[in-house]
């Protein structure tokens, strides 16, 4: 889905909100095809550009961050193949930072945050970002135990016996190693072997489009000697939990990584200025082609590991690295045709068909035109691109990309246009059902208006109803629920959610028999059954989640599930609100006691109210609740943290640590850090200078400490 045109200064709070949801659900996509299925379908560029999108809307309104944004996400959840692990560290991604002026703003933040001047001593390591594949090595009494790939960041699969077949990986540490220790690094694979692994596999048609997905492939094979085969290396470059000590400073740790046996990178150095930053990375960009194994950026991390313990964690990626991405790899060819999907939303997207190029090592036959404004050379703001030139059939274009599969076109040239090239007409009937597609004003996307008749939104609604995050129906992957949909005979028909769970009896009444059909079998066909059986209870998240409400995606329906508890209680308060009628209108209790469910503000509470206001909504939820028991949830327990589910304010000057140290501390602690006091505050912290928030704190009856007393309080 291509990223919306609309600046971001110029969304309203609806469109904002919408778009962050509609930005977590495609990210998380990309995230699982990327880190599970290692079959990437966007560039690397195209993939920054969702984050960055998210990322600035986020900064406008940061009120509407979700929970399951990709800001606060990592990875994706394990495939399955492996047992499970779960990291004693998260393993944590990192931020990624684009430009000079990038490097500036982080080096900046990380003084800002720990309150140091501009001539106080800042030392950082820069060393190249590596493309392949993160990897957690566990040691126990000096002895290799444990391999797990990142996976979703809390926990990865286990590959220790595939990891023990990589000769670089000591299976014992010296002695003067702790008895525990996580050492955390990258598994990847030379250019030079790629190739000539590529050369050998060839002849079965099994190949790899890129170094990175070869290292990812062999890793994650069944049988240990086939990883044994494959040329795999790992450099060691970080940690995660330790019984001991290491060292105090980051490139200490690692020579001593190096000092146990690991393989380092040799590229790593000590940089004390932003200047030294940025010239190692320019060193090491121009030296991008002799090394020998792929790289995509240079890491930059704050040296002392004291300065990083203070900086802490976001959700997602720690404040005290990034990554400093390099340009995107770029090549010529032929525009042979553009073809039009159709999305679950009903967003038509123009894919650009290409005469196959190599560019970066991987042959490309498609591209990203975005929409089509794009292809007549508008840019975001109506301003023009490419000098205004648009993007015809029969053009040579010039693409894009930065390490994975679908790349995006830049641009044309112009003097190899054919005499006969036309502009492209986008259509304005939709390909999939022929109803209208309309362009809504302030929009870039054209949107089908076919909703629940066009196939393509169908079949997406029930993708999205069985998915891991949603009902979770193993079985019903994309191939079977495009079968069924597009099945005529009744008995194997599923059009829509409560059609799965009438299956088995639909069948046992036919003479049509599943199992005898080629693709399925006795046995899938019973596990089939099984699956669906499995989820006739539901935890109630799930269930709502599955459903399909707007705005409602996984972390809402966990905070609706938390609020009401059952689903027949949110029913019912969603059939009975009536949202306010204007200004001074509070609406009525039902609205009230649904918009005041934390984090759930007026456009979630809209959505709600406006899915049970619909009489063909009401109709599918009571056939599934004839099939399916949404569970009722259990009440949160009260957590050990004594600040845990309290609304802290920090008032005045805090003299001990900074704001942002402040707030990072309180909410690790589980509480929630407001700006503003309310009757909702429980706790203000009041440091010297405290104001008005002082003042309304007292009024209000809250319990107001000092920086000190804070630090008492939670000390334990």
């Amino acid at each position: 889905m291509p990223l919306s045109t609309k600046p971001v200064e110029a969304l309203t709070a609806e469109e904002a909100a919408s778009e962050l949801e509609r930005l977590a659900t495609e990210i998380a996509g990309h995230d699982e095809r990327y880190y599970r299925e290692d079959a990437p379908t966007v560039s690397d560029a195209e993939y920054d550009a969702l984050r960055l999108r998210n990322a600035a809307i986020e900064a406008r309104y940061p009120e509407l961050i979700r929970p399951d944004s990709p800001s606060v996400r990592v990875g994706a959840a394990p495939a399955g193949v492996f047992s499970q692990v779960r990291h004693a560290v998260p393993m944590l991604s990192l931020d990624n930072v684009f430009s000079d002026e990038d490097v500036r703003d982080f080096v900046a933040s990380v003084r800002r945050f720990l309150s140091l001047t501009a001539d106080a001593e800042l030392v950082f390591t820069a060393e190249p970002k590596i493309d392949g594949l993160s990897m957690s090595l566990r040691y126990e009494n000096r002895r290799l135990v444990t391999a797990a790939t990142r996976g979703d960041g809390t926990t990865g699969e286990n590959v220790t016996a595939n990891i023990r077949t990589i000769d670089e990986i000591p299976q014992r540490l010296p002695e003067d190693a702790p008895d525990v220790v996580e050492i955390r690094g990258e598994v990847y694979m030379r250019r030079d072997d790629f190739f000539a692994l590529q050369q050998r596999m060839a002849e079965s048609g099994q190949t790899f489009a890129n170094p990175r997905n070869s290292a990812a492939g062999s890793l994650r094979q069944k049988n240990p000697e086939v990883t044994r085969s494959r040329p795999l290396k790992f450099f060691a470059y970080a940690w995660g939990e330790t019984s001991g000590e290491l060292g105090s400073t980051q490139y200490d740790v690692v020579k001593r990584f190096g000092d146990w046996g690991f393989p380092i990178n040799d590229r790593m150095v000590r940089c004390r200025s932003v200047e030294e930053l940025l010239a190692r990375y320019h060193e090491i960009e121009a030296e991008r082609a002799e090394i020998p194994y792929d790289i995509d950026g240079v890491v930059y991390k704050v040296d002392r590991l004291d300065l990083q313990q203070r900086l802490g964690f976001r959700s997602r990626s720690p404040r005290w690295a990034t990554a400093h991405k390099f340009a995107a790899e770029k090549a010529m060819t032929e525009l042979k045709g553009i073809d039009i999907q159709v999305g679950r939303t009903g967003a038509l997207t123009p894919v650009a068909r290409l005469e196959p190029v190599t560019v970066g090592g991987v042959v490309v036959v498609n591209a990203t035109l975005h929409n089509e404004d794009y292809i007549k050379g508008i840019g975001n703001s109506g301003q023009p691109i490419r000098e205004g030139r648009d993007i015809r059939i029969g053009d040579t274009v010039i693409v894009q990309r930065a390490g994975d599969v679908i790349p995006q076109i830049l641009d044309i040239v112009p003097e190899k246009r054919p005499a006969d090239a036309a502009p492209y007409e986008f259509p304005h009937l939709c390909p999939a059902c022929g109803s209208h597609a309309v362009r809504e004003d302030g929009e870039a996307v054209r949107r089908c208006t076919g909703g629940l008749i066009c196939p393509a939104q169908a079949v997406e609604r029930l993708r999205h109803f069985v998915s891991r995050n949603a009902m979770d129906i193993e079985g019903l992957g994309e191939k079977q629920i495009e079968f069924f949909f597009n099945a005529e005979d009744p008995a194997l028909s599923i059009k829509s959610p409560p059609d799965i769970f009438t299956l088995k009896t639909r069948q046992e009444a036919s003479l049509t028999k599943l199992e005898n059909i080629d693709g399925f079998g006795t046995v899938s066909v019973r596990k089939l059954y099984a699956a669906i059986d499995n989820r006739r209870e539901i935890e109630f998240w799930r269930f709502l989640h599955g459903l399909g409400i707007r705005h409602v995606g996984e972390t809402n329906a966990k905070r609706l599930a938390r609020a009401f508890l059952s689903f027949r209680a949110l029913r019912d308060v969603g059939e009975s609100a009536v949202p306010p009628a204007g200004k001074g209108d509070p609406g009525n209790a039902a609205w009230q006691e649904l918009n005041a469910v934390a984090g759930i503000g007026n456009i979630v509470a809209e959505a709600v109210v406006d899915f049970f206001g619909e009489e063909h909504n009401r109709s599918v939820v009571d056939a599934l609740l004839a099939e399916v028991t949404p569970l009722d949830e259990e009440p949160v327990a009260a957590a050990s943290s004594p600040v845990a589910g309290k609304t802290v304010v920090f008032t005045g000057s805090l003299e001990k640590m900074s704001r942002d140290e402040a707030k990072a501390m309180a909410e690790k602690l589980g509480a929630k850090v407001a700006g503003s006091v309310s009757k909702k505050t429980d706790l203000v912290v009041a440091g010297p200078g405290a104001g008005s928030k002082l003042k309304q704190a007292t009024e209000l009856g809250i319990e107001v400490i000092d920086e000190d007393q804070w630090f008492e309080r939670v000390k334990g």
